[in-house]
C-alpha cells in the first residue's frame, strides 16, 4: 500500500514527510515486542485505505533513537501527525478510535486534489456504520466522558479505575469530541446513559453493570485481560529452565561482561535461552538489578 510504509533511519522519515507536503502524515512509534503495536499497525492499516491521501508511517522506536528523542517519544505506542513538515498533534496509547478520530479531523482540512475541504467537516458516512465501526475497533470499547487520563465525569472515572483494578485491556472513545457519536450511540445502544461499555461488538452496559460482574466475579471472564509487565517477565523467566538476560544475543553479544558470561556458560556446557535488554527497554529498567534466571528464580 503505497501510502503506507516503514521508516528505518532519520534521513528516510525526514524524506516522507518532504514528499507528504501539506497533506497530513501520521506516525506510529512501535517497538516489535509490544502487542498493542502490531494490532495499531492493523487500524492503520485500515485507516490507509480509506485516506488515501494520508501518508502512514511505522518507526521502530528504539532504531531510530535520535527521532524518538527530538519528539521526546517516552513509550509506545505513539502517534504524532504532521503537516508541512510541522508536528500539528499527538496520541499516546493504544486508542483505536481517537486514532480514528484524529484522522478524520486532521485529514479534511488537507484538502484533497479535488478541493479543500472545510474545517471540523466529517467525511460522509452513514452513522451507524460509523457507531459499528467504533464498537468493533478494540475487543473492549470504553465510550465514556474525557480520557482515562483525564475522566471527566465521576461515573467514568469510577469504571476507569475498577478496570485499572482488574487489568482489564480495553480502548476508549471521548463522547464529549463527538456531539454525533455522543447522541447517536444513546439510540443505536438503547441504552441512555454514559458510560457504556461494548465487549466483542456486544453491549454490556454502564457502570453499575459492571460493579455488578465484579462483585459477582463474571468480570474477569468477560472483560479481556491486561498482559502486565509482571506477568510477561514470568513468562519470558520460565519460557526455558536457564534464561540469561544480557545486552546481545548468543551469537553476537554487545558488551564484555555478557561476553564474559556467554564464554563461561558456553565452557561449562549449559544449555540456556537468551533475552536481549537492548530490545526492551521496559524490561531492561526492570531487571537493572538483575544477571541472569535459571529455573525462574535469581542466581
Amino acid at each position: 500500500m503505497a501510502n503506507f510504509v516503514e521508516a528505518s533511519s532519520s534521513q528516510q522519515f525526514e524524506d516522507l514527510l518532504s514528499k507528504a507536503g501539506k497533506c497530513l502524515t501520521v506516525v506510529h512509534f512501535q517497538a516489535t515486542w509490544a502487542p498493542q503495536c502490531s494490532q495499531m499497525n492493523d487500524v492503520m492499516e485500515e485507516l490507509a485505505k480509506e485516506h488515501q491521501h494520508t501518508m502512514f508511517v511505522k518507526l521502530e522506536a528504539e532504531t531510530v533513537p535520535e527521532v524518538s528523542e527530538k519528539y521526546e517519544i517516552a513509550s509506545v505506542p505513539t502517534f504524532l501527525f504532521f503537516k508541512s513538515g510541522q508536528k500539528i498533534d499527538r496520541l499516546d496509547g493504544a486508542h483505536a478510535p481517537e486514532l480514528t478520530n484524529k484522522v478524520q479531523r486532521l485529514a479534511v482540512t488537507s484538502g484533497t486534489p479535488g478541493g479543500p475541504v472545510a474545517v471540523g467537516e466529517h467525511p460522509k458516512e452513514d452513522l451507524n456504520e460509523r457507531l459499528k465501526r467504533l464498537i468493533n475497533a478494540a475487543p473492549c470499547m470504553l465510550f465514556m466522558k474525557g480520557s482515562p487520563q483525564e475522566p471527566r465525569c465521576g461515573f467514568s472515572r469510577q469504571i476507569v479505575a475498577l478496570f485499572k483494578e482488574k487489568d482489564v485491556q480495553y480502548s476508549s472513545f471521548d463522547i464529549l469530541s463527538d456531539e454525533d457519536v455522543r447522541q447517536g450511540l444513546k439510540t443505536f445502544s438503547n441504552w441512555p446513559t454514559y458510560p457504556q461499555v461494548y465487549v466483542n461488538g456486544e453491549l454490556v452496559g454502564g457502570l453499575d453493570i459492571v460493579k455488578e460482574l465484579a462483585e459477582s466475579g463474571e468480570l474477569e471472564n468477560t472483560f479481556p485481560k491486561s498482559v502486565t509487565l509482571e506477568h510477561r517477565l514470568k513468562s519470558i523467566i520460565n519460557s526455558n529452565p536457564v534464561m540469561l538476560f544480557m545486552k546481545g544475543n548468543k551469537e553476537q553479544a554487545k558488551c564484555g561482561f555478557s561476553r564474559q558470561i556467554l564464554e563461561i556458560m558456553n565452557c561449562a556446557g549449559v544449555e540456556y535461552s537468551t533475552f536481549d535488554i537492548l530490545e526492551d527497554e521496559e524490561v531492561r529498567c526492570y531487571l537493572c538489578l538483575a544477571l541472569t534466571h535459571t529455573c525462574g528464580r535469581l542466581i
